[in-house]
Protein backbone atom coordinates (compact mmCIF):
# COMPACT_ATOMS: atom_id res chain seq x y z
CA UNK A 1 0.00 0.00 0.00
CA UNK A 2 1.39 3.40 -1.02
CA UNK A 3 0.09 6.63 0.47
CA UNK A 4 1.35 9.99 -0.77
CA UNK A 5 0.90 13.07 1.41
CA UNK A 6 1.02 16.63 0.15
CA UNK A 7 0.90 19.57 2.53
CA UNK A 8 -1.08 22.82 2.21
CA UNK A 9 -3.11 23.44 -0.94
CA UNK A 10 -4.78 26.81 -1.64
CA UNK A 11 -5.97 28.05 -5.04
CA UNK A 12 -4.90 31.71 -5.20
CA UNK A 13 -5.67 34.62 -7.55
CA UNK A 14 -2.66 33.69 -9.69
CA UNK A 15 -3.92 30.19 -10.46
CA UNK A 16 -7.69 30.19 -9.90
CA UNK A 17 -8.20 29.91 -13.67
CA UNK A 18 -5.75 27.01 -13.79
CA UNK A 19 -7.68 25.21 -11.05
CA UNK A 20 -11.08 26.00 -12.58
CA UNK A 21 -9.94 24.47 -15.89
CA UNK A 22 -8.38 21.43 -14.22
CA UNK A 23 -5.08 22.20 -15.94
CA UNK A 24 -2.90 19.55 -14.28
CA UNK A 25 0.00 20.19 -16.68
CA UNK A 26 0.43 23.69 -15.23
CA UNK A 27 -0.36 22.76 -11.66
CA UNK A 28 2.03 19.81 -11.33
CA UNK A 29 3.83 19.14 -14.58
CA UNK A 30 3.85 15.73 -16.23
CA UNK A 31 6.60 14.09 -14.16
CA UNK A 32 5.14 15.10 -10.83
CA UNK A 33 1.59 14.18 -11.80
CA UNK A 34 2.74 10.74 -13.00
CA UNK A 35 4.42 10.16 -9.65
CA UNK A 36 1.43 11.55 -7.74
CA UNK A 37 -1.01 9.41 -9.71
CA UNK A 38 1.02 6.24 -9.09
CA UNK A 39 0.14 6.12 -5.38
CA UNK A 40 -2.76 4.02 -4.12
CA UNK A 41 -3.94 6.89 -1.94
CA UNK A 42 -3.34 10.64 -2.39
CA UNK A 43 -3.91 12.95 0.58
CA UNK A 44 -3.34 16.68 1.15
CA UNK A 45 -4.45 19.54 3.40
CA UNK A 46 -7.09 21.80 1.86
CA UNK A 47 -6.34 25.04 3.67
CA UNK A 48 -9.10 27.24 2.31
CA UNK A 49 -12.90 27.29 2.30
CA UNK A 50 -14.42 26.76 -1.14
CA UNK A 51 -17.30 29.20 -1.42
CA UNK A 52 -18.62 31.98 -3.65
CA UNK A 53 -19.89 34.29 -0.93
CA UNK A 54 -17.49 36.25 1.28
CA UNK A 55 -18.42 36.38 4.95
CA UNK A 56 -15.06 36.69 6.72
CA UNK A 57 -14.88 36.00 10.43
CA UNK A 58 -13.06 38.36 12.78
CA UNK A 59 -9.61 36.95 13.38
CA UNK A 60 -5.92 37.73 13.54
CA UNK A 61 -4.43 37.07 10.12
CA UNK A 62 -5.70 36.73 6.56
CA UNK A 63 -9.12 35.38 5.62
CA UNK A 64 -8.67 32.98 2.73
CA UNK A 65 -11.31 32.06 0.16
CA UNK A 66 -11.37 30.15 -3.14
CA UNK A 67 -14.34 29.95 -5.54
CA UNK A 68 -16.24 26.70 -5.79
CA UNK A 69 -15.25 26.20 -9.44
CA UNK A 70 -11.68 25.46 -8.31
CA UNK A 71 -13.02 22.03 -7.32
CA UNK A 72 -12.39 21.08 -10.95
CA UNK A 73 -8.63 21.26 -10.45
CA UNK A 74 -8.80 19.79 -6.97
CA UNK A 75 -10.73 16.79 -8.30
CA UNK A 76 -8.26 16.47 -11.19
CA UNK A 77 -5.60 15.79 -8.56
CA UNK A 78 -7.56 12.61 -7.77
CA UNK A 79 -7.50 13.03 -3.99
CA UNK A 80 -8.34 9.95 -1.97
CA UNK A 81 -8.81 12.14 1.10
CA UNK A 82 -8.43 15.82 2.01
CA UNK A 83 -7.66 17.07 5.51
CA UNK A 84 -9.61 20.11 6.71
CA UNK A 85 -8.13 20.45 10.20
CA UNK A 86 -6.29 23.76 9.78
CA UNK A 87 -6.37 27.41 10.83
CA UNK A 88 -8.13 28.71 7.68
CA UNK A 89 -11.05 26.34 7.08
CA UNK A 90 -13.45 28.61 9.02
CA UNK A 91 -12.18 31.87 7.48
CA UNK A 92 -15.55 32.49 5.79
CA UNK A 93 -17.62 31.37 8.75
CA UNK A 94 -20.06 28.48 9.01
CA UNK A 95 -21.38 29.12 5.50
CA UNK A 96 -17.89 28.72 4.05
CA UNK A 97 -17.37 25.38 5.78
CA UNK A 98 -20.85 24.18 4.76
CA UNK A 99 -20.08 25.11 1.16
CA UNK A 100 -16.72 23.30 1.31
CA UNK A 101 -18.17 20.11 2.79
CA UNK A 102 -21.06 20.20 0.33
CA UNK A 103 -18.89 20.50 -2.75
CA UNK A 104 -16.52 17.78 -1.54
CA UNK A 105 -19.46 15.44 -1.00
CA UNK A 106 -20.91 16.31 -4.42
CA UNK A 107 -17.61 15.30 -5.99
CA UNK A 108 -17.16 12.11 -3.92
CA UNK A 109 -14.03 13.44 -2.19
CA UNK A 110 -13.72 12.15 1.39
CA UNK A 111 -12.48 14.53 4.08
CA UNK A 112 -11.27 14.36 7.66
CA UNK A 113 -10.63 16.83 10.47
CA UNK A 114 -13.65 19.16 10.29
CA UNK A 115 -17.39 18.99 10.73
CA UNK A 116 -20.57 20.72 11.88
CA UNK A 117 -19.66 20.12 15.54
CA UNK A 118 -16.75 18.82 17.60
CA UNK A 119 -18.05 15.25 17.54
CA UNK A 120 -18.07 15.17 13.73
CA UNK A 121 -14.78 17.05 13.41
CA UNK A 122 -12.88 14.63 15.63
CA UNK A 123 -13.83 11.51 13.67
CA UNK A 124 -10.90 9.76 11.93
CA UNK A 125 -10.90 8.27 8.44
CA UNK A 126 -10.00 4.63 7.90
CA UNK A 127 -8.44 3.31 4.70
CA UNK A 128 -8.76 -0.42 3.99
CA UNK A 129 -6.74 -2.34 1.41
CA UNK A 130 -5.30 -5.87 1.25
CA UNK A 131 -6.73 -6.71 4.68
CA UNK A 132 -4.90 -3.73 6.19
CA UNK A 133 -6.58 -0.85 7.99
CA UNK A 134 -4.81 2.52 8.15
CA UNK A 135 -6.38 5.17 10.36
CA UNK A 136 -5.91 8.86 9.50
CA UNK A 137 -6.42 11.38 12.29
CA UNK A 138 -6.21 15.14 11.62
CA UNK A 139 -6.11 17.90 14.22
CA UNK A 140 -5.10 21.55 14.40
CA UNK A 141 -3.80 23.98 16.96
CA UNK A 142 -6.20 26.68 18.14
CA UNK A 143 -6.40 29.64 15.73
CA UNK A 144 -9.99 30.89 15.22
CA UNK A 145 -11.07 27.77 13.30
CA UNK A 146 -11.97 25.28 16.00
CA UNK A 147 -15.24 23.33 16.19
CA UNK A 148 -17.17 23.32 19.45
CA UNK A 149 -20.02 21.26 20.87
CA UNK A 150 -22.66 22.92 18.71
CA UNK A 151 -20.67 24.95 16.18
CA UNK A 152 -18.71 23.90 13.07
CA UNK A 153 -14.99 24.00 12.51
CA UNK A 154 -11.76 22.05 12.63
CA UNK A 155 -10.82 19.28 15.03
CA UNK A 156 -8.61 20.82 17.73
CA UNK A 157 -5.55 19.24 19.23
CA UNK A 158 -6.70 18.78 22.82
CA UNK A 159 -4.37 16.79 25.09
CA UNK A 160 -7.36 15.75 27.19
CA UNK A 161 -9.11 14.26 24.15
CA UNK A 162 -6.80 13.81 21.15
CA UNK A 163 -4.47 11.30 22.77
CA UNK A 164 -7.46 9.12 23.63
CA UNK A 165 -8.77 9.44 20.06
CA UNK A 166 -5.42 8.23 18.71
CA UNK A 167 -5.20 5.36 21.19
CA UNK A 168 -8.72 4.19 20.28
CA UNK A 169 -7.95 4.47 16.56
CA UNK A 170 -4.85 2.28 16.96
CA UNK A 171 -6.94 -0.37 18.70
CA UNK A 172 -9.13 -0.46 15.59
CA UNK A 173 -6.44 -0.20 12.89
CA UNK A 174 -3.16 -1.84 11.95
CA UNK A 175 -1.46 1.53 11.43
CA UNK A 176 -2.21 5.12 12.40
CA UNK A 177 -1.03 8.29 10.65
CA UNK A 178 -1.61 11.64 12.37
CA UNK A 179 -1.71 14.95 10.51
CA UNK A 180 -0.92 17.68 13.02
CA UNK A 181 -1.52 21.23 11.78
CA UNK A 182 0.69 23.36 13.99
CA UNK A 183 4.12 24.62 14.87
CA UNK A 184 5.60 27.99 13.97
CA UNK A 185 5.54 29.31 10.43
CA UNK A 186 8.93 29.70 8.75
CA UNK A 187 10.77 27.75 11.44
CA UNK A 188 12.53 24.59 10.30
CA UNK A 189 12.84 22.84 13.67
CA UNK A 190 10.33 21.65 16.27
CA UNK A 191 9.82 23.68 19.40
CA UNK A 192 10.42 21.75 22.64
CA UNK A 193 6.63 21.61 23.18
CA UNK A 194 5.88 20.41 19.64
CA UNK A 195 8.45 17.63 19.96
CA UNK A 196 6.95 16.60 23.30
CA UNK A 197 3.42 16.51 21.84
CA UNK A 198 4.45 14.54 18.75
CA UNK A 199 6.39 12.02 20.79
CA UNK A 200 3.38 11.50 23.03
CA UNK A 201 1.22 11.02 19.91
CA UNK A 202 3.63 8.23 18.92
CA UNK A 203 3.40 6.67 22.37
CA UNK A 204 -0.39 6.66 22.06
CA UNK A 205 -0.20 4.60 18.87
CA UNK A 206 0.79 6.68 15.83
CA UNK A 207 3.19 5.06 13.37
CA UNK A 208 3.71 8.31 11.46
CA UNK A 209 3.15 11.92 12.53
CA UNK A 210 3.29 14.62 9.85
CA UNK A 211 3.32 18.25 10.98
CA UNK A 212 1.98 20.74 8.46
CA UNK A 213 1.37 24.53 8.62
CA UNK A 214 4.97 25.80 8.81
CA UNK A 215 5.16 26.64 5.06
CA UNK A 216 8.72 25.34 4.95
CA UNK A 217 10.59 22.06 4.96
CA UNK A 218 11.69 21.16 8.45
CA UNK A 219 13.29 17.93 9.66
CA UNK A 220 12.32 14.49 10.95
CA UNK A 221 13.15 12.08 13.73
CA UNK A 222 12.71 8.39 14.42
CA UNK A 223 11.16 7.85 17.85
CA UNK A 224 10.27 4.51 19.43
CA UNK A 225 9.91 2.83 16.04
CA UNK A 226 7.80 5.59 14.48
CA UNK A 227 8.60 8.63 12.34
CA UNK A 228 7.79 12.27 13.05
CA UNK A 229 8.07 14.81 10.23
CA UNK A 230 8.35 18.38 11.49
CA UNK A 231 7.26 20.36 8.43
CA UNK A 232 6.68 19.53 4.76
CA UNK A 233 6.42 22.98 3.26
CA UNK A 234 3.43 23.62 0.99
CA UNK A 235 1.84 21.56 -1.74
CA UNK A 236 0.28 24.14 -4.11
CA UNK A 237 0.07 27.58 -2.49
CA UNK A 238 1.27 30.48 -4.64
CA UNK A 239 1.52 33.21 -2.03
CA UNK A 240 5.17 34.13 -1.49
CA UNK A 241 8.54 34.16 -3.23
CA UNK A 242 10.31 33.64 0.09
CA UNK A 243 12.91 30.87 0.11
CA UNK A 244 10.75 29.09 2.67
CA UNK A 245 7.92 28.76 0.13
CA UNK A 246 10.01 27.72 -2.87
CA UNK A 247 10.73 24.15 -1.80
CA UNK A 248 8.54 21.41 -0.32
CA UNK A 249 8.33 17.69 0.26
CA UNK A 250 5.81 15.03 -0.56
CA UNK A 251 5.86 12.27 2.05
CA UNK A 252 5.52 8.80 0.58
CA UNK A 253 4.44 6.13 3.07
CA UNK A 254 4.86 2.55 1.88
CA UNK A 255 3.17 0.00 4.13
CA UNK A 256 4.20 -3.62 3.92
CA UNK A 257 5.04 -5.07 7.30
CA UNK A 258 6.12 -1.70 8.70
CA UNK A 259 5.68 1.81 7.24
CA UNK A 260 8.67 2.99 5.23
CA UNK A 261 8.95 6.69 4.42
CA UNK A 262 10.40 8.35 1.35
CA UNK A 263 10.76 12.11 0.90
CA UNK A 264 10.13 13.56 -2.55
CA UNK A 265 11.34 17.14 -3.10
CA UNK A 266 9.18 19.49 -5.16
CA UNK A 267 9.77 23.14 -6.07
CA UNK A 268 7.61 26.13 -6.87
CA UNK A 269 7.17 26.53 -10.62
CA UNK A 270 5.41 29.73 -11.63
CA UNK A 271 2.01 29.52 -9.96
CA UNK A 272 2.22 25.73 -9.63
CA UNK A 273 4.84 23.17 -8.61
CA UNK A 274 7.05 20.58 -10.27
CA UNK A 275 9.27 17.68 -9.31
CA UNK A 276 12.71 18.82 -8.15
CA UNK A 277 15.51 17.40 -10.27
CA UNK A 278 19.18 16.46 -10.00
CA UNK A 279 21.25 18.94 -7.98
CA UNK A 280 18.28 20.92 -6.62
CA UNK A 281 16.65 17.73 -5.34
CA UNK A 282 19.94 16.58 -3.83
CA UNK A 283 20.44 19.92 -2.05
CA UNK A 284 16.91 19.92 -0.60
CA UNK A 285 17.32 16.42 0.80
CA UNK A 286 20.84 17.08 2.11
CA UNK A 287 19.61 20.13 4.05
CA UNK A 288 16.64 18.13 5.35
CA UNK A 289 18.93 15.34 6.55
CA UNK A 290 21.37 17.82 8.10
CA UNK A 291 18.65 19.43 10.21
CA UNK A 292 17.36 15.99 11.15
CA UNK A 293 20.79 14.97 12.41
CA UNK A 294 21.06 18.19 14.42
CA UNK A 295 17.89 17.71 16.47
CA UNK A 296 19.13 14.46 18.02
CA UNK A 297 21.96 16.35 19.75
CA UNK A 298 21.18 16.93 23.45
CA UNK A 299 20.04 20.48 24.09
CA UNK A 300 19.99 21.49 20.41
CA UNK A 301 16.23 21.98 20.09
CA UNK A 302 16.03 24.08 23.25
CA UNK A 303 19.01 26.25 22.27
CA UNK A 304 17.79 26.78 18.72
CA UNK A 305 14.27 27.65 19.86
CA UNK A 306 15.54 30.11 22.47
CA UNK A 307 17.49 31.90 19.77
CA UNK A 308 14.44 31.97 17.50
CA UNK A 309 12.25 33.30 20.33
CA UNK A 310 14.68 36.12 21.08
CA UNK A 311 14.79 37.08 17.41
CA UNK A 312 10.98 37.30 17.34
CA UNK A 313 10.37 38.84 20.76
CA UNK A 314 9.88 42.40 19.52
CA UNK A 315 7.28 41.26 16.98
CA UNK A 316 4.99 40.13 19.79
CA UNK A 317 5.71 43.19 21.93
CA UNK A 318 4.61 45.40 19.03
CA UNK A 319 1.40 43.40 18.70
CA UNK A 320 0.64 43.70 22.43
CA UNK A 321 1.36 47.43 22.16
CA UNK A 322 -1.18 47.81 19.38
CA UNK A 323 1.32 48.98 16.78
CA UNK A 324 -0.04 48.69 13.27
CA UNK A 325 1.95 47.68 10.21
CA UNK A 326 3.09 51.23 9.37
CA UNK A 327 4.20 52.12 12.90
CA UNK A 328 5.95 48.77 13.27
CA UNK A 329 7.85 49.39 10.04
CA UNK A 330 8.85 52.89 11.17
CA UNK A 331 10.03 51.48 14.49
CA UNK A 332 12.13 48.76 12.83
CA UNK A 333 13.50 50.88 9.99
CA UNK A 334 14.10 54.32 11.49
CA UNK A 335 13.96 54.06 15.28
CA UNK A 336 16.12 50.97 15.84
CA UNK A 337 13.22 49.24 17.67
CA UNK A 338 13.14 51.99 20.30
CA UNK A 339 9.34 52.05 20.58
CA UNK A 340 9.03 48.31 21.07
CA UNK A 341 11.93 48.12 23.51
CA UNK A 342 10.63 50.90 25.73
CA UNK A 343 6.86 50.36 25.49
CA UNK A 344 6.81 48.16 28.59
CA UNK A 345 9.08 48.13 31.64
CA UNK A 346 10.28 44.87 33.15
CA UNK A 347 7.47 44.75 35.71
CA UNK A 348 4.86 45.05 32.96
CA UNK A 349 6.56 42.36 30.87
CA UNK A 350 6.54 40.00 33.86
CA UNK A 351 2.81 40.61 34.26
CA UNK A 352 2.20 39.77 30.58
CA UNK A 353 4.31 36.64 31.00
CA UNK A 354 2.28 35.57 34.02
CA UNK A 355 -1.07 36.13 32.30
CA UNK A 356 -0.01 33.98 29.35
CA UNK A 357 1.93 31.32 31.24
CA UNK A 358 -0.48 30.66 34.13
CA UNK A 359 -3.33 28.37 33.10
CA UNK A 360 -5.91 30.14 35.31
CA UNK A 361 -4.94 33.62 34.10
CA UNK A 362 -4.75 32.49 30.46
CA UNK A 363 -8.18 30.86 30.55
CA UNK A 364 -9.77 33.91 32.17
CA UNK A 365 -8.02 36.33 29.80
CA UNK A 366 -9.00 34.35 26.69
CA UNK A 367 -12.60 33.98 27.83
CA UNK A 368 -12.78 37.71 28.50
CA UNK A 369 -11.28 38.54 25.11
Amino acid sequence: MILLFGADLVPTKSNIDTFSKGDIANLLGEKLFTLWDSANFRIFNLEVPLCDHEDPIEKCGRNLIAPTNTIVGIKSLKPSLVALANNHILDQGAQGLRSTIGILLQNDIPFVGAGYNINEASKPYIIEKNNLKVGIYACAEHEFSIAKENTPGANPFDPLESFDHIKSLKEECDYVIVLYHGGKEHYRYPSPYLQKVCRKIVQKGANVVICQHSHCIGCYEEFEGSTIVYGQGNFIFDHSESDFWKTSLLVKVVINEEPQLEYIPIVKNGNGVRLAEDLEAKKILEDFQKRSSEIVKPGFIEKKYNEFALDNRLFYIRKFAGMGRLLSKIDRTFLNNMLAKHKYNNKQLLAIQNYIECEAHRELMLTGL
